[in-house]
């Protein structure tokens, strides 16, 4: 087991550190207080490789899952609502590809972010009022009429919503199924029936656009339901006859996919408040001397510095295993999101208490990072529902565990479950090996 990034990766980290501090950061605040779409920032990362089908694949070629990590926290560290509306159309991407056909994939992912100098957006509608981070009880519907799809509906809290070029819209084909009922389907920009609805005021995130999408007799071709009607039919039938469909549905699975890259994402922030806090209280002085030297603060710092490094490991091995197609049945993908985000809201204001009064003023980057870090608690997947995921999945496996040492318990010695000299315990322990997810 190596932890050290390659070369490779790490020439990509201080690609992305330079972009973030010399194109994002000089723009960070304006566009804070604005709350304006920094479309400039969007098209310098075009130009800096880092907004192009090209890194898309850099990302999903990467044998280790390390580019998509370090991509989010690099940016996040230089102003988090401007990484995210670099990187939103990832999200409508990953839709795609873990749902698409192969030629829907290569028809709709240029869609999400453009070819050559044009610029185009991706936004994935999933979230509605009443139905967060339950994907169960999502109320927007989707009708066959003939050769076309009529969706009708309402999505909130959506990123780059209103001004993308293709949203991919989860909605209930089957009410009964539930979840099981869902499909996917792409929404181009100009689609009849699409429109814009309210722009949130947000306390964070300010330059990512976020708004309502809202979908009144929107008529789409057939062929825009993503996977086609065949894997539809497929699955609605499984779930009728209470067979297992085998997979998770659109939706679970693309935040599956991406909940690393959330924690990371939330990781930058945090980071960038470590930094900048060790470089401010590097010339502050009380009464008892120079505050670096003071065990107090030393303590505080150290606590934070752990919290980020554990943090991060857990993003880190997350993302490693999603890539290295490693099930996470202990809920681990889940778990590096939670932690990632609670370590981060935790830490902006420790860090804050360090620094004192100032901290509260706009004129301390703390404030921000402070304002940005609270999402990381409440999108894709609130810390509650990580935890009750975590908390499933950790029974599952246990049980699952349990099990299986009991079946080798039962069997004679010198079956093929071990040799007659090997203990009990030996042959326990082995159970427990084949089972527990590599870490």
């Amino acid at each position: 087991m190596d932890f050290r990034l390659s070369d490779e990766q790490l020439e990509f980290k201080d690609h992305c550190r330079r972009f973030a501090s010399e194109v994002i950061r000089p723009v960070a605040a304006q566009h804070d207080r604005d709350q304006t779409v920094p479309w400039d920032a969007i098209r310098k990362a075009r130009e800096w490789g880092l907004n192009d089908m090209e890194n898309l694949q850099r990302m999903g070629m990467d044998p280790d899952g390390m580019f998509g990590v370090i991509y989010s926290e690099e940016l996040h560290w230089g102003c988090a609502g401007i990484a995210l509306a670099i990187s939103a159309s990832s999200l409508a991407a990953a839709g795609i590809a873990s749902s698409g056909t192969p030629e829907q994939i290569g028809q709709w992912l240029p869609e999400c972010f453009g070819i050559g100098e044009e610029i185009k957006l991706g936004a994935y509608a999933v979230t509605e009022a009443g139905a967060g981070s339950d994907v169960k009880s999502l109320r927007t519907t989707a009708k066959l009429d003939g050769d076309e799809w009529v969706l009708n509906g309402t999505k909130v809290f959506i990123s780059n919503g209103g001004i993308a070029d293709v949203t991919v819209v989860i909605a209930t084909v089957d009410p009964e199924l539930g979840h099981r009922g869902q499909a996917s389907f792409v929404v181009p920009k100009g689609t009849p029936g699409l429109s814009q609805g309210k722009k949130e005021d947000k306390i964070g995130i300010r330059a990512s656009q976020t708004t309502e999408v809202v979908l009144e007799d929107c008529r789409i071709p057939v062929d825009y339901l993503l996977g086609g009607m065949d894997k539809l039919n497929r699955k609605l039938e499984k779930a009728r006859s209470g067979a297992s469909t085998g997979r998770q549905s659109g939706a679970l699975a693309t935040f599956e996919i991406t909940r690393p890259m959330v924690g990371a994402s939330a990781l930058g922030i945090a980071q960038a408040a470590y930094e900048w806090t060790l470089g401010y209280l590097e010339s502050q002085s009380d009464e008892n001397g120079p505050l670096l030297d003071q065990q107090r603060v030393q303590q505080v710092l150290a606590d934070v510095a752990t919290e980020i490094e554990a943090a991060r490991l857990l993003v880190y091995r997350a993302a490693w295993m999603g890539r290295a197609g490693v099930p996470m049945t202990g809920g681990q993908g889940s778990m590096s999101k939670l932690k990632a985000g609670d370590v981060t809201m935790w830490a902006v204001p420790t860090l804050m208490d360090l620094v004192g009064p100032f901290a509260q003023t706009t004129e301390c980057p703390l404030e921000k990072w402070f304002r940005d870090a609270k999402i990381y608690q409440i999108f894709e997947g609130t810390a509650q529902v990580q935890r009750l995921v975590v908390s499933r999945m950790q029974r599952q496996e246990y049980a699952s565990q349990h099990k299986e040492a009991a079946e080798v318990l039962e069997q004679p010695p010198g079956s093929s479950t071990g040799d007659s000299g090997g203990t009990t315990g030996d042959v326990v322990g082995d159970a427990a090996k084949k089972t527990v997810t590599p870490a």
